[in-house]
């Protein structure tokens, strides 16, 4: 390529020059088309004069002749000798070979205007100011100049040429100023192997005398690393190794061959897969995710930086490869953060699970702890359980433990129900009765039919532990069960067993007291009376009968409860026993049987004499003495009496009657009891077969006479005779 024209000037003006005029040489010759610009890829710069009338200053090289075409005259194809003068030289243009080399001169102008430069001195050191750096080992100085001529091709001889023009055919080098000596033009490319429009090598130690520089093997700051110089920019280069620094393996790093970075990038990788793996329900902590997060972006920021400028160590269909596969790599990080995530939903899951499970194990503990316990004290329990249970399989439906609850709910069912299987039946009602109603406070579709086939147990439980309380001293229990087995089960068999089991269960007990056999008729009574009591008390049955029998037997047992008590010479209870029987049944027909036990009783509890003998439940025949009593006394009294027959009778007041004793005896000691006439003391007359009579007497009203209010006396009645009786009181006063 062509150079601007060097527009020094000499110390020394040159002489003036009428460039419009041509001068010696400045023509080409007559057989040829003058050249007007050097051939491309000359070495040789030319400052062209513009012909008159000819081309522009602007015209392009490729306007010029080149230098290796032929002259007009030549023939085609044949070349002319390397070492031939050119045709226009004069001999006073030769220099000799071995000539001593002039004194450098000043630069003179030429008559074209351009300047021949002097060459550096020989073994000068360093470069000229125009000249590029060695490259590549290349040499300076002498040695470069000795290489290539300053401004054109090097010489065939070796020998550098100076100034502007080619090499004189000595080999020694052009100097002086003028035009060259092979005339116009002749100097382009002599000698040189170029053809037209080609550029002659680079020679060691380019001295920028208008051809290229050898291209670098590397750009500037280039290798491993790319670090420290100031190569080109290569902006999509840094996004790629960026981007494989972002993919968690330091890749970019590795690329770049910087193995520290990549260390770290490792490092801080494994560190958080130790701590990430295996994953958990609570996942990495947040510090540590935005530590490795900062890793990450500073090692893809360095990475970035080191590579804009850096020159990879691979071949260029690999680095057209680099940014796709950082691309494409940035989803190991990312299927990474997924399948982390993945499995720590997965974690989190399961410790929901077990929570769950945890849950269900702590009611099964539950259930399993009070198995086999008394309801009432495990009733709270089994509800926690049961409620658990139920939440596990509503909230909860997709969950393992929702689908082991139906197992639960099995072994809950056979928990509470053990009593029943164990034929605790009264132990099992309570029970029973809970699993029959959950129905009620259990979701259906989670209880299913576990509470269809209760009603059958809770009957027959009932049933069983009714007849097992009826055998005790209470029957109260065996009630309450029966009537709830009644009211609950109506039409249940066991129903019509119940009113078997009562009604014989109530006659059995009642058997001895109708047929006199009880050993202990008060006891006894007392006994049937209580269980006629419950019986009577069922609803729902049909036990008329059995209560019937049992009232007649309890009717026998009273009575027979006082004789006994008469005999055993317990008075006073016989005479509640006696006296309660004739007020129940007043008309039985041994009421009055009882009443005269009870006066016997009565007078004996004074007289013990008169117990010894039971009063006849019959009158004997036969005669009977009269027998008159009268009451001498203010008070109304009562004079009861037993013997061959038992009675009693009650005399009213004597208004006029005062007591014997005291001041009456001292007013008239001879006064007598009923001394007066008959007519004025209440009478009252008494039948009395011949016998020994005990006789008590007392005030009216009073029940048992306290001491000093009563008055036993007794008498022996024979027949044929009358009897006077006069009742009176006596007193201090």
């Amino acid at each position: 390529m062509g150079e601007d024209p060097n527009d020094a000037r000499p110390e020394h003006a040159p002489p003036k020059l009428d460039l419009n005029k041509p001068g010696p040489g400045d023509e080409p010759p007559a057989d040829r088309p003058p050249a007007d610009r050097p051939p491309a890829g000359s070495g040789e710069t030319v400052m062209i004069r513009p012909a008159r009338g000819g081309a522009p200053r602007d015209a392009t090289p490729a306007d010029a002749v080149p230098a290796d075409a032929a002259p007009r005259d030549a023939v085609p194809g044949e070349a002319a000798p390397a070492d031939a003068p050119p045709r226009d030289a004069t001999p006073a243009d030769a220099v000799p070979a071995d000539a001593a080399p002039r004194d450098p001169a000043p630069p003179q102008a030429t008559p074209t205007g351009s300047f021949r430069l002097p060459a550096p001195a020989p073994g000068a050191g360093g470069t000229a100011p125009w000249e590029a750096p060695p490259q590549n080992g290349g040499s300076t100085g002498a040695a470069a100049s000795a290489a290539a001529g300053s401004f054109g091709p090097a010489d065939p001889s070796g020998t550098s040429g100076s100034g502007f023009g080619p090499a004189d055919s000595s080999g020694t080098a052009g100097s002086g100023f003028g035009p060259p000596s092979g005339g116009f033009g002749g100097g382009f490319g002599a000698g040189g192997p170029y053809g037209h429009g080609q550029a002659p090598a680079a020679a060691p130690g380019w001295a920028g005398a208008g051809t290229l520089p050898p291209p670098p093997s590397a750009p500037p700051g280039s290798g491993p690393g790319g670090g420290g110089g100031q190569g080109e920019s290569r902006p999509l280069q840094a996004v790629a190794v960026g981007l494989l620094n972002l993919s968690c393996l330091g890749l970019g790093y590795v690329l770049l061959r910087q193995w520290i970075g990549a260390a770290v990038c490792w490092a801080a990788t494994a560190a958080l897969l130790l701590l990430a793996l295996p994953a958990d329900a609570d996942g990495v902590p947040l510090g540590v995710l935005v530590g490795y997060g900062a890793v990450l972006l500073a090692a893809a920021a360095d990475g970035a930086r080191r590579g804009l400028r850096a020159s990879l160590s691979v071949g260029a269909a690999a680095r057209r490869l680099v940014l796709p596969l950082a691309v494409v790599l940035l989803a190991v990080p990312a299927g990474g953060a997924v399948a982390y995530g993945s499995a720590r939903d997965d974690a989190r899951e399961e410790a929901f699970q077990q929570s769950l499970l945890a849950r269900l194990a702590t009611a099964d503990a539950l259930v399993k702890a009070k198995e086999g316990s008394r309801f009432e004290l495990a009733e709270s329990d089994y509800t926690t359980a049961l409620d658990t249970y139920e939440k596990l399989a509503l909230d909860h439906p997709g969950s393992r433990a929702a689908k082991l609850v139906p197992e639960r709910l099995d072994a809950y069912v056979t928990s509470v129900s053990k009593p029943y299987t164990d034929k605790k039946y009264c132990d099992a009602v309570d029970p029973l009765k809970h699993l029959r109603g959950l129905p009620d406070t259990v979701d259906a579709k989670v209880l299913g039919d576990r509470a269809d086939g209760f009603d059958e147990p809770l009957a027959q439980s009932l049933y069983e532990c009714g007849a097992g309380e009826l055998g005790r001293e209470s029957t109260a229990a065996a009630h309450e069960a029966f009537t709830e087995l009644a009211a609950t089960f109506p039409e249940s068999v066991y129903v019509g067993r119940t009113e078997k089991l009562v009604g014989d269960g109530l006659r059995k007990a009642a058997a001895p007291l109708s047929d006199g056999s009880a050993s202990d008729p008060c006891a006894t009574t007392e006994e049937v009376r209580t269980q006629r009591s419950g019986v009577a008390g069922l609803k729902g049955y049909e036990l008329s009968g059995p209560v019937a029998d049992a009232d007649r037997a309890i009717q026998k047992g009273v009575f027979s409860c006082g004789t006994k008590q008469f005999r055993d010479e317990e008075y006073s209870d016989a005479v509640k026993t006696m006296d309660k029987y004739a007020k129940d049944y007043p008309k039985s027909p041994q009421t009055a049987h009882a009443r005269t036990i009870s006066i016997a009783a009565q007078i004996a509890d004074h007289e013990p004499a008169a117990g010894k003998k039971l009063p006849s439940a019959t009158v004997p025949g036969g005669s009977r003495m009269p027998m008159v009593v009268s009451n001498d006394g203010k008070d109304a009294v009562e004079l009861l009496y037993t013997g061959p027959v038992t009675g009693k009778i009650t005399l009213r007041a004597c208004g006029t009657c005062t007591n014997y004793g005291g001041i009456r005896g001292a007013v008239d000691p001879d006064a007598k009891p009923c001394g007066g006439a008959s007519s004025k003391y209440p009478k009252a007359t008494l039948q009395l077969p011949a016998g020994t009579y005990h006789f008590l007497q007392r005030r009216a009203g009073g029940g048992f006479a306290v001491a000093g209010e009563t008055k036993s006396s007794k008498a022996e009645i024979e027949p044929g005779y009358t009897y006077t009786n006069c009742l009176y009181v006596t007193s201090g006063l």
